[in-house]
């Protein structure tokens, strides 16, 4: 869909006035900030099916005059989409504007190919004048239209999967109460089979065939679906492949059990440095920073294509570096060439990533490699260099 209206067409929607496809704000003061957000999320689960993008507008008064907006505005709205808080990331431009004399900021929100889309754990919609938060029978309303949509792979059902596949302890212990709103928890109308599907952890209430996600996440055994689905760490005593293999792991189950069981082996061969000479304390380093490795692989794991390869993720440690390896190229907005610039955000598995931010495994969207990048230089490593290929990304993280 495109995103960005033409000027015949933002003119029509602003004198149309605030309604199912319009907010306006003045400035952001007060609750502006949170209205927008909340607004973000509904015109993004477009309820009334329109399959037309909402805006919001700031920087007019009621009578549709500009008051004039700042650099910040524009970077305030520009950060909504990656800071993990509206899930799955919406697609969202934010521009400034030319209007009767002056300028606005407007920000353009595609409706999702795979609501419902959830801001802090709720459901937001409005149609007409219906806005607030979505009551059950709306929220199947959207879970159904998934089904129909061009959904991602990673809500793609798995032939010879169900319910019994996934962790029910696991979803209700686990994964609801960090995902979805204690509001919504409280209303204790919904069967497991309906929380099931509002999660996207099956196809819908009708078909209970688990999807990628539904294994990646609460999965007794995914590997026996998904092939790929695992970690695979070596520790090589030298340079080169061909060097002796002093330490070897495959890790899989869960997305939260690869990680967990990779990042306490990288913590067991990451020895520390003790100084004792040069400093009146003794000091402890070590060899790469934890910070930048956990930041790359839960990279890997979450931009890595699941389909079509069998491939594992390859963790590989050298003597003087980490080779961090996964399958799939750049995807969408990211190409070769502005691959790992900030700002540059899409998403391979939209609804993989909001399970890891629900997860705890992902606290901002789009800035992973470059916090990597800056816990690397602060402890004297050269940046992580990166070979971006149509079939793979590797990572290569370099000793001090």
């Amino acid at each position: 869909m495109r995103l960005r209206l033409d000027d015949t067409e933002l003119a029509r929607l602003i004198e149309g006035g605030e309604g199912s496809q319009v907010e306006f704000k003045e400035r952001l003061k007060g609750s502006a900030p949170e209205k927008i957000r909340e607004a973000i999320c509904a015109f993004a689960n477009d309820l009334a099916g329109t399959q037309e993008p909402g805006i919001v507008v700031v920087g007019l008064r009621d009578d549709l005059t500009p008051v004039g907006v700042a650099d910040a505005t524009l970077l305030a709205l520009s950060n909504i989409r990656g800071e993990g808080n509206i899930v799955p990331p919406p697609a969202l431009l934010v521009e400034k504007r030319s209007w009767r004399g002056g300028e606005i900021v407007v920000a353009t929100v595609s409706p999702s190919d795979s609501p419902p889309v959830r801001y802090k754990g709720a459901v937001h919609v409005r149609s007409g004048p219906r806005r607030g938060i979505a009551n059950a029978q709306e929220e199947r309303i959207l879970n159904e239209r998934r089904r129909f949509g061009d959904r991602p792979f990673d809500l793609s059902p798995v032939t010879g999967s169900g319910i019994s596949d996934l962790s029910r302890p696991r979803f209700e212990a686990e994964y609801l109460p960090n995902s979805v709103s204690p509001e919504t928890l409280a209303e204790n109308d919904r069967s497991i089979v309906q929380r099931l599907a509002a999660a996207k952890m099956i196809a819908s209430v009708d078909d209970e065939t688990a999807t990628i996600l539904g294994l990646l996440v609460l999965g007794k055994r995914p590997r026996d679906f998904i092939p790929g689905a695992y970690i695979q760490f070596l520790r090589i005593e030298g340079a080169t492949l061909g060097d002796e293999i002093v330490d070897s792991a495959e890790y899989d189950g869960t997305i939260f059990d690869m990680l967990r069981g990779l990042e306490e082996k990288l913590r067991a061969h990451n020895r520390r440095r003790v100084d004792l000479v040069s400093q009146d304390l003794e000091v402890r380093t070590e060899n790469f920073p934890m910070a930048a490795l956990q930041q790359l692989v839960r990279n890997a794991v979450m931009h890595r294509s699941y389909e079509a390869t069998n491939a594992p993720i390859r963790v590989t440690w050298f003597d003087d570096r980490i080779e961090i390896q996964n399958s799939g190229g750049p995807f969408g907005a990211v190409t070769r060439e502005n691959f790992g610039n900030p700002g540059i955000i899409d998403y391979r598995n939209p609804s993989l990533a909001e399970a890891m931010k629900a997860l705890g495994f992902v606290q901002r969207f789009g800035v992973g490699i470059q916090t990597a990048q800056r816990s690397l230089r602060d402890s004297g490593c050269p940046e992580a260099e990166f070979e971006v290929q149509p079939t793979h990304i590797l990572a290569t993280v370099r000793a001090p």
